[in-house]
């Protein structure tokens, strides 16, 4: 694996300055979107065969995403390179400020197994915006993308700044041998760990993607209709990405003990209105990645207080690595289920008093990476915001959040840090680096020794900003000398 030979020709390439311009970001952004449009069928086929995914949501959740993603950067590349003008103090009078976004250099993305497409060409198409030379390593998990990114890529993006390397852990370990610019990660907090520890070593930069357990809060609602909405909608956001197994599913519900039962039964209607009486049967629902990850769903099972705690599914089938959408009424806390993130089709319902105290339940456990509330109470919302941390926080929908480029998506503590998305991830990308331009007249002499008096009421005047004082001193400083 002779990652050194291509890396130093990645850099030298960086330095040739070409990637800098915005006429190559243009061009390798159109040519990635030009890759998904000659090879959307293509895609769908890899898709399946990972994941078991529906085209529809292969599209919604991957294609599209990208698309999307493509046309923005297309649309605003340009003036996210644009200088920025800086007000400066007039302390420093003759002077001008600007601030300027450059390419950081070589950066390495590793994608997830999970949106294989979606989570390999989003972060890339941040990277080239921002001017970067890339190696994107995709999910060994997902083998069938992982081969046709590494297959299509270097015949359409340019081959000298951006390359596609595959292969398991150990290839991952070699490249975080390698020194970077920026490591980009999305995957597990545990592989994150590893990650972290390699980019210490050279003082690199990282961006971490990771997950959580994302709660739900669902409040009592003012109409039948508004509360079919809100669990349709958690529905669609616990089962609808990839079977669960998505960083920003609905991980559990958390709701006052007299509305269960309705909630329940209104889950058993959407689950069968979404998926069938036999969702194995419907091909709507993604399989689980592979046997490693389903035996550590069905594991979570073992507990039998856990599976006591079951009210809807809970069949398996090893063979098609399906797992029926499951719910769950009460497990014990300090059961697995409810100690890890689960990504996967189990959903967990917490019953609470008062639903004030879903802020507590969550307060008493690491930090989410999107917090749901589906509330029309606006003093709970300020509370929700005001007392909870979470990489983000959606009121009244699921998943959406994703989609919005002009809000961060991120993590905080244990779910992620750092942000992309639209100019976040240009940003994300990017150094901003600080430019001051002065004159070679009205030299400020209190600044050098020898010291006295005058000069310590000069700095005094300057660090508070007395404009009117520095101008009034300068001049009786002036006519003493």
């Amino acid at each position: 694996m002779d990652f050194l030979r291509e890396i130093q020709e990645l850099r030298q390439f960086f330095r040739s300055g070409r990637t800098r311009s915005v006429a190559w970001r243009k061009k390798q952004v159109k040519a990635l979107l030009q890759l998904i449009h000659d090879n959307e069928q293509a895609i769908f086929e890899a898709l399946r065969q990972d994941l078991g995914k529906h085209p529809v949501e292969a599209y919604r959740d991957e294609i599209g995403v990208v698309e999307k993603s493509a046309n923005n950067s297309l649309n605003h590349v340009e003036k996210w390179m644009a200088p920025r003008k800086s007000h400066v103090p007039f302390l420093f009078f003759p002077a001008k400020g600007e601030v300027i976004s450059e390419p950081l250099g070589v950066v390495l993305i590793f994608s997830s197994w999970n949106f294989p497409i979606s989570l390999a060409l989003d972060p890339l198409i941040g990277a080239i915006s921002a001017g970067n030379a890339v190696v994107l390593k995709p999910s060994e998990q997902a083998p069938a993308c992982s081969s046709l990114l590494a297959k299509t890529i270097p015949h359409y993006l340019d081959p000298d700044a951006i390359k596609v390397i595959e292969g398991g852990a150990d290839v991952s370990e070699q490249l975080l041998l390698q020194r970077w610019d920026k490591i980009f990660f999305t995957g597990s907090s545990r592989v994150a760990s590893i990650v972290m520890t390699a980019a210490a070593k050279t003082l690199t930069p990282v961006t971490l993607e990771l997950g959580g357990k994302c709660p739900a809060i669902l409040d009592s609602l003012s109409s039948p209709s508004e509360l079919k909405t809100a669990v349709k909608r958690i529905v669609g956001g616990k089962w609808g990405p990839c079977s669960g197994q998505a960083c920003i599913a609905v991980d559990y519900v958390l709701v006052e003990e007299k509305f269960a039962p309705v909630l329940i039964e209104l889950l058993k209607k959407f689950i069968r209105r979404f998926y069938g009486d036999n969702p194995k049967e419907s091909k709507v629902t993604a399989r689980i990645v592979n046997k490693q990850h389903f035996q550590r769903l069905c594991n979570l099972l073992k507990d039998p207080l856990v599976v006591n705690s079951i009210v809807h599914g809970g069949s398996v089938d090893e063979e098609e690595l399906f797992i029926e959408p499951t719910i769950l009424l009460d497990p014990p806390l300090d059961a697995q289920i409810m100690t890890e993130e689960i990504f996967g089709p189990f959903l967990p319902v917490i019953t609470v008093n008062q639903i004030q105290e879903s802020i507590e339940f969550i307060n008493s456990r690491p930090k989410p990476l999107t917090l749901y509330a589906f509330t029309k109470d606006e003093t709970f919302k300020r509370k929700i915001v005001s007392e909870t941390s979470s990489g983000s926080v959606s009121f009244n929908d699921t998943l959406v959040h994703f989609l919005c480029e002009t809000l961060p998506f991120g993590g905080v503590g244990q779910s992620g840090f750092g942000r992309y998305h639209g100019k976040y991830s240009f940003d994300t990308f990017s150094h901003e680096k600080a430019i001051l331009h002065r004159k070679l007249f009205l030299e400020i002499e209190p600044r050098y020794p020898p010291w006295n008096q005058l000069k310590m009421q000069f700095l005094r005047l300057a660090y508070r900003l007395n404009y009117f004082g520095i101008l009034l001193f300068l001049m009786g400083f002036r006519r003493r000398n």
